[in-house]
């Protein structure tokens, strides 16, 4: 096939292996949009107030989502805390939950429980390497504080560095490398990789070790973050280079990356309006759209060419390899037809009787339309 020159595909129902869905309100409100998105399969992060830590709440939260939306299928995952222990995860593993998502303390939305210490965790990455289980890691460490001593001053450890925004995915790499060192057969996945260094750390590992790439890490850059809340997440966007060697990653991996879009709903006066900007950008609804127009921006510039953009790489990517990387199957077979230009974002969404409202990312803007088979 032409990929830029096709007007409509057909393609298998998505899996999306990243996803916030908070609760209560907001729940209600974007829970019915995964399947907007294309997508009838989601892995759902547990970083609610208070966090997912025991298995009752996980599978009382999975029952809540069933209600508001039954034609989606969860799989569900903990939030790795202090809690957690080689018995919680032998009985999540009998209760059927997926995995084990673990947030570095303070680096992100609702992740001040976070972990401080991974050694303190041996016997549950130990016991979850025995269980099949999968450890998927938000792969930053937190910002020095912007009143510690400067890295070069006699106050810091010799060969020290301040961490930024920018750079605290590079430095998490040797921290997820010596997991997978110590833990070969864990399956691990380095979510929302937003570095050519994270997509390079991946596949320096084993097969037991995957990443997730965004919608919107294909599309964003510094600048746009910079002037834009609605584009600000964590961890941000970074150079023309690095979403380059992502977009190159999504045709060339081989099943290595897959989709998780870490759609990220923040109520709109905590994207703008309050003294911080939440951080997380809101894809839901046009997920798969979202890629298609920036995979068709990539081969316009040169970065992937037209042949690399085949219906293997397109169903491997928003869903086959996701799924075998997690050893699951859509049992439903369902179908999706996605349509250029087919569909406009809405400015806000929001339920007609008022209440919260998001503001989804590119607003205003044209994109695939996605119509189930």
């Amino acid at each position: 096939m032409e990929f830029t020159k096709l007007t409509e595909i057909e393609l298998p129902a998505a899996f999306d292996a990243h996803v916030h869905l908070r609760d209560g309100e907001m729940a209600q409100l974007v829970t019915p949009t995964i399947r907007r998105g294309g997508v009838n399969q989601v892995y759902v992060m547990p970083n609610l107030v208070p966090p997912i830590t025991t298995v009752q709440q996980c599978l009382e939260y999975r029952d809540r989502l069933r209600t508001i939306e039954p034609n989606v299928d969860y799989l569900m995952s903990l939030y790795l805390h202090e809690s957690i222990t080689p018995e919680v995860i032998r009985e999540a593993k009998k209760a059927g939950i997926t995995g084990v998502k673990s947030y570095p303390a303070g680096v992100t939305t609702n992740s001040s429980s976070g972990v401080l210490d991974y050694e303190t965790f041996y016997p549950v990455f130990a016991e979850m390497e025995k269980q099949n289980m999968i450890l998927n890691l938000h792969g930053e460490v937190p910002s020095t504080p912007s009143d510690a001593p400067h890295p070069h001053s006699s106050e810091t450890r010799e060969g020290s560095s301040a961490i930024t925004i920018l750079n605290a995915e590079p430095a998490f790499l040797p921290t997820f490398k010596s997991l997978h060192h110590r833990f070969p057969n864990l399956r691990i996945i380095l979510e929302h990789c937003s570095t050519a260094a994270a997509l390079d750390a991946v596949r320096a590992c084993g097969p037991s070790v995957a990443g997730t790439i965004t919608a919107h890490h294909l599309s964003l850059i510094i600048d746009d973050w910079a002037g834009d809340p609605f584009c600000f997440c964590k961890p941000v966007a970074k150079t023309p280079e690095d979403r380059d060697a992502l977009l190159r990653a999504v045709v060339s991996s081989g099943g290595r990356f897959f989709l998780g879009t870490d759609s990220a709903p923040h109520a709109r006066e905590k994207k703008r309006g309050e003294d911080k900007v939440a951080a997380g950008v809101f894809t839901q609804p046009y997920a798969l759209g979202y890629v298609f127009d920036a995979l068709e921006k990539g081969v316009a510039r040169g970065v992937i060419k037209e042949g690399d953009v085949t219906q293997e790489v397109l169903e491997g990517f928003f869903g086959g390899w996701g799924r075998k990387f997690y050893k699951v199957e859509d049992g439903k077979g369902e179908k999706v037809v996605l349509r250029k230009g087919g569909e406009k974002v809405v400015h806000v969404l929001r339920k007609e009787e008022g209440g919260v409202e998001v503001v989804p990312f590119r607003k205003g803007e044209q994109t695939w339309s996605v119509e189930w088979k």
